[in-house]
């Protein structure tokens, strides 16, 4: 008999016949919870269950709990949404419907125009279908045979896609459902259990703003009602959070379609960014960093030289002066590399740190563009450190270490850490990989730092690892990153003279800590819901006069915080104190000093700390110093 050989998740090898399927495997498995298991990964590639296998490996199943079981339950659960669509909306084209984070979209074109009042008809159909527990049925097709179906089925989008895809292809059917799509799913419709219906928006067929805007609907789906419910409140406090609303409510920025994609910093979102800007600028000097400014256009042939043009010249913006090409920087790498050559370096000068908070341009499609978190214009804080080969262990702990530090600092202690190694194609020799892969693994393993291998995820030029903070409801966001490059010095044609008087080419290390500074401030504005620490408020300490007469003594007072360094303001209208509170509440105000006639007879104030109320009288000495030690301490909250 041919028989195929598995390896499985708790160490047993089994064998069994060619063409065996894995839900074959899993009745014989020791397997917990077998009704959980959704699909199975064949030698780090998802298989269907009842999808017969014809090569052995490493088998193991998923549920839920794993990203790839969420990725096979929401695709599963996309198909299931187009199905109830078509059978609602016959005349309904389908495009794409993809699972992404927390979810699944899908693009359609019907002439019936789909809102929110259509949601709960969804949903509806969307159950009867499942209860219906139709077999998912995966079936291959050749190149003729899936364009006479799906001309049959007069699906335009389908056959356009078919045209541009080569031989081999599968589509999956539920009943009389059909859909061109790799896969994998679910066994059948009735694993889907609970889900919802969450917007509906417009998107360009193919993302091509001349193409067809299409109707793209996203809902999420979940195995319990408890983790949909979880999931739920996850979206309305993310709503409640949103920097974009939060931005215009606390007056911190603004945009205009005058300058689409850049952002407006207004008096008090400046003040954010002065502050952190400082702290930055004071971070990197007591590293041994040297800051540095570069120009924002350079020459076409600099891009070039850097492997830029090649790689992102459909993303960036060129202009022609006196019949030459320039280019606005994507980046600031190649400006530090002339930065570099334009000295004698010395293996004593090494390690050599330049840094710069750089103005960067990229295009990005008008449909993408999203607050803060996606923008055209920002400002990357970005460092290149140029070392030696075994330089590269020491400098890249230091990095890991200042990263943690300034991320303690602006309250984030849960990180997720990935190191990324050599991709297929790549740059340098297996040598230069090998010191670059083992010294940034030896850094976070000394460091006792958690770690997820991404093999093959690495950059052309070099490994990387890449920090990812958690916010207070949960979600990641990648900022900080590390990275090895073997490649652009020696493009550049960077040198150092060695201790033996030869010349060698440096390793340059890249480094952002925050990422882009636009994109950290909305992440700072939604993790803290808008109420951030004292360090990082426009308006730290708002002082609020009861009545007119107790004017004056509330300007002495304000005046004095300010002298101390404080970020203080009087509230002197002619409203009632309750109003007044309410107001710095609103505003998020961290806090309020409350002045009436006792206050002004013992020349203290009453302070109030936002959400906890009162902490008693306290002179203005006392206050500015309790203020100035929190500011210090870099107190979250």
């Amino acid at each position: 008999m041919n028989e195929i050989e598995f390896q499985l998740e708790d160490g047993r090898e089994v064998r069994v016949p060619k063409g065996t399927r894995p839900v074959d495997v899993l009745c014989d498995s020791r397997v917990r919870r077998k009704d959980n298991v959704l699909a199975a990964v064949l030698n780090e590639q998802i298989w269907d269950l009842h999808r017969p296998m014809e090569t052995g490996g490493e088998l193991r199943f998923i549920t839920f709990a794993d990203p790839e079981g969420k990725f096979v339950y929401w695709h599963s659960a996309a198909h299931l949404m187009a199905h109830a669509v078509k059978e609602l909306w016959p005349e309904s084209q389908l495009a794409i419907g993809p699972p992404i984070a927390d979810g699944f979209y899908y693009d359609i074109d019907s002439p019936h125009v789909f809102t929110q009042e259509d949601f709960p008809v969804i949903e509806s159909k969307m159950a009867e279908i499942a209860k219906r527990n139709l077999p998912l049925k995966r079936r291959d097709l050749s190149h003729d045979e899936a364009l006479a179906l799906f001309q049959r089925l007069h699906e335009s989008y389908k056959l356009e896609m078919i045209e541009t895809l080569e031989e081999g292809l599968t589509i999956y059917e539920q009943d009389n459902f059909v859909d061109l799509c790799r896969g994998p799913h679910l066994d059948t419709t009735g694993r889907i259990k609970h889900f919802k219906l969450l917007s509906v928006a417009g998107a360009y067929w193919r993302g091509d703003e001349h193409n067809k805007m299409l109707q793209r609907l996203y809902a999420t789906a979940y195995p319990t009602r408890e983790l949909l419910d979880e999931y739920l409140h996850r979206i309305e406090e993310a709503k409640r959070r949103d920097h974009r609303k939060l931005g215009r409510e606390l007056d911190l920025f603004s945009f205009h379609p005058e300058s689409p994609g850049a952002v407006f910093l207004h008096p008090r979102g400046n003040i954010v960014w002065d502050e952190i800007v400082h702290y930055w600028k004071e971070k990197h000097r007591q590293a041994g960093y040297e800051e540095i400014r570069t120009p924002l256009i350079l020459n076409e042939e600099l891009w070039v030289r850097s492997g830029h043009y090649d790689h992102y010249r459909e993303n960036m913006y060129f202009t022609e002066v006196e019949e030459q090409m320039y280019a606005v920087k994507p980046m600031n790498c190649p400006a530090h590399l002339l930065v570099y050559k334009s000295r004698q370096v010395s293996y004593r000068d090494l390690p050599l740190k330049y840094c710069e908070l750089g103005i960067v341009h990229r295009y990005e499609k008008s449909g993408v563009l999203h607050g803060l978190f996606r923008v055209r214009v920002f400002t990357q804080d970005d460092a290149h450190i140029f070392v030696t080969p075994d330089q590269i262990e020491e400098e890249a702990a230091k990095v890991v270490r200042f990263i943690f530090d300034m991320y303690h600092d602006f309250g984030f202690e849960d990180f997720q850490i990935e190191l990324s190694t050599r991709p297929e194609k790549r740059v340098g020799t297996d040598e230069m990989w090998d010191q670059g892969e083992v010294a940034l693994e030896n850094v976070l393993k000394n460091m006792g730092v958690k770690f997820k291998l991404n093999p093959g995820e690495g950059a052309f030029y070099g490994p990387k690892i890449d920090f990812h903070i958690k916010d207070a409801i949960g979600r990641t966001w990648q900022c900080g990153t590390v990275q090895c490059d073997f490649s652009m010095p020696e493009r550049f044609g960077l040198e150092y003279v060695g201790q033996d008087g030869a010349r060698h080419t440096p390793v340059m290390l890249h480094r952002a800590l925050l990422g882009s500074l636009e994109r950290f401030i909305g992440i700072l504005i939604e993790n803290y819901a808008g109420d951030l620490p004292l360090w990082l408020s426009p308006e730290q300490v708002r002082i609020l006069p009861i009545t007119e007469e107790h004017s004056g003594y509330a300007r002495e007072v304000t005046d004095s915080l300010i002298e101390r360094g404080l970020r203080a303001s009087v509230d002197g209208r002619n409203e009632k104190l309750g109003f007044k509170i309410r107001d710095a509440e609103v505003h998020k105000v961290p806090y309020m000093a409350v002045i009436g006639g006792r206050e002004a007879e013992t020349k203290t104030v009453s302070l109030r700390r936002r959400k906890e109320g009162d902490l008693g009288a306290q002179t203005a000495e006392q206050v500015a110093a309790r203020l100035l030690e929190e500011i210090h301490n870099k107190v979250s909250h």
